[in-house]
């Protein structure tokens, strides 16, 4: 069922109005990670509570507890759940975002100071800071909510919000808040479908919805023999070297074109079907768009299904750094006396880091065995997290394409995702429903990274989008 023609007109005729609302958050340096900002995701979420109160909602702030972060105590921000109506004759649709943002200065890089929003007319770019991660999705929900407001349009679906302002720094707080209002009786009772906005298309020109993610497993291998760091010229040849050890057990990890080389790891990956392999096949993205987003010619085949598999759908390994070693300008001939390797694993259906950690560490000990050397070897997982995929011919997934060729006049790419949302997987196992990820913005909008920005188009277009797919779902009967 397409939206009104008239919330459309609504959302073109209050652009500048929604532009401004989304400078005023991107203002609220909500960073997360820095104890001296805490205050600010405070702010922010006042700000929010305010907003989504102006448009409908019933807004229950939840204190997730405290936390110890740059060495003190201090109050996690709340969560946000909010809800408008309860019609039980309609489908009730839960979307989860985050309003805290990644640290940033002008200092880093950027061209414009971070925390004000810069609306380029020439480029049509919205430059700052949570402009699209994840204030601008965030606030699309709210634009859609004011524009059936004041237009006096009963909404499809119920709706019910979750957001939380930790996600930049762990979630911390969140997995034990979604788990109790998952209950009989708890907020989330009810939710027959989950809609997250918080990733983007895989390009600049084609809309995507994802529908699974790569989970992770990271380790830390330790190398340990002499009591003090040695002089290379008085002991090399004499001992056995930690980072000889070291390069010698990495290099048996992984090969140049990616194949993971312990054994047992790539046996657990779902089988591969037909119809699956036939998505890759259709996707808009090709060798040519990896190697213009890494800088060089450097992608491990020609064949574009297999590089996007690689990406989305097979685990990958790679190795991340040594502790220990020397690292400064010039030539120090020293021999550390520890060193450690860290490196990870990107894990995808059916693997769990509860079947990996055991495979990981026995390789490795034989490995290490082989090499005769009487120095010590430690494994050590530093963290897992599992991954996720939804069934893509799902409603909730038909609703949304539906929607994306009503507003882009494009059929969506069906995509996964090679790094990980962890609270994707918390809602699909705690609530029991499909979870979508439906992106707001682009390919190039560098979330994270230095002049993050967010199109005009995309952000309006977005919460046509956003509104649309509320209608799509509301056409679909009730069970």
């Amino acid at each position: 069922m397409p939206a009104p023609r008239q919330f459309l007109n609504y959302v073109d005729a209050n652009a500048n109005n929604f532009i401004k609302r989304l400078a005023d958050a991107v203002a609220i340096p909500s960073v997360s990670g820095d104890a001296s900002y805490r205050p600010d995701v405070f702010r922010m979420a006042e700000f929010l509570e305010k907003q989504l109160k102006s448009v409908g909602c019933e807004v229950r702030p939840v204190p997730l507890g405290k936390q110890v972060l740059d060495g003190q105590e201090i109050d996690l921000p709340p969560a946000l759940l909010a809800s408008i109506g309860n019609d039980p004759s309609k489908k009730t649709i839960l979307c989860y975002g985050h309003f805290d943002v990644q640290p940033a200065l002008k200092s880093d890089g950027w061209d414009t100071e971070p925390f004000t929003l810069l609306v380029d007319e020439k480029t049509g770019r919205l430059i700052g800071r949570g402009s699209t991660d994840d204030k601008g999705p965030v606030l699309g929900w709210v634009n859609v909510l004011q524009a059936h407001k004041e237009l006096g349009i009963p909404l499809p679906v119920n709706l019910k919000f979750c957001f939380e302002g930790m996600e930049e720094n762990g979630s911390e707080g969140l997995d034990g808040l979604i788990e109790k209002e998952a209950q009989k009786g708890g907020f989330f009772e009810g939710v027959d479908a989950v809609c997250i906005s918080d990733n983007y298309w895989l390009n600049t020109r084609t809309p995507c919805l994802t529908y699974g993610l790569r989970g992770i497993c990271y380790y830390k291998v330790t190398i340990s023999g002499p009591a003090r760091d040695l002089h290379s010229g008085a002991y090399g040849g004499t001992v056995y070297e930690p980072m000889t050890d070291l390069i010698q057990l990495f290099s048996k990890l992984v090969t140049p074109t990616g194949k993971i080389l312990i054994p047992g790891v790539n046996e657990l990956v779902a089988p591969l079907t037909d119809e699956e392999r036939e998505r890759y096949e259709k996707i808009d993205y090709g060798v040519e768009d990896i190697e213009e987003s890494v800088g060089a010619q450097i992608a491990i085949s020609e064949d574009k299904a297999e590089v996007l598999m690689a990406r989305m759908r097979y685990p990958s390994l790679s190795l991340h750094g040594i502790e220990g070693a020397f690292s400064a300008p010039g030539a120090k001939t020293v021999i550390p006396a520890k060193v450690s390797g860290k490196f990870s694993i990107r894990v995808v259906p059916n693997q769990t880091p509860e079947q990996l950690d055991p495979l990981v560490s026995r390789y490795l000990e034989f490995e290490f065995a082989k090499l005769l050397s009487k120095n010590k070897l430690s494994v050590e997982s530093l963290h897992g997290g599992k991954p996720w995929v939804a069934d893509p011919n799902h409603w909730n997934y038909v609703a949304a394409s539906r929607a994306t060729q009503a507003i882009y006049n494009l059929e969506p790419d069906l995509t996964r995702e090679g790094g990980s949302i962890p609270v994707t997987l918390t809602f699909a196992e705690q609530l029991g429903v499909n979870v979508l990820l439906l992106p707001m913005g682009r390919g190039d909008d560098g979330a994270h990274s230095t002049n993050e920005k967010l199109d005009r188009s995309n952000y309006i277009e977005g919460t046509k989008l956003l509104g649309t797919y509320l209608y799509e779902v509301g056409a679909i009967q009730k069970d």
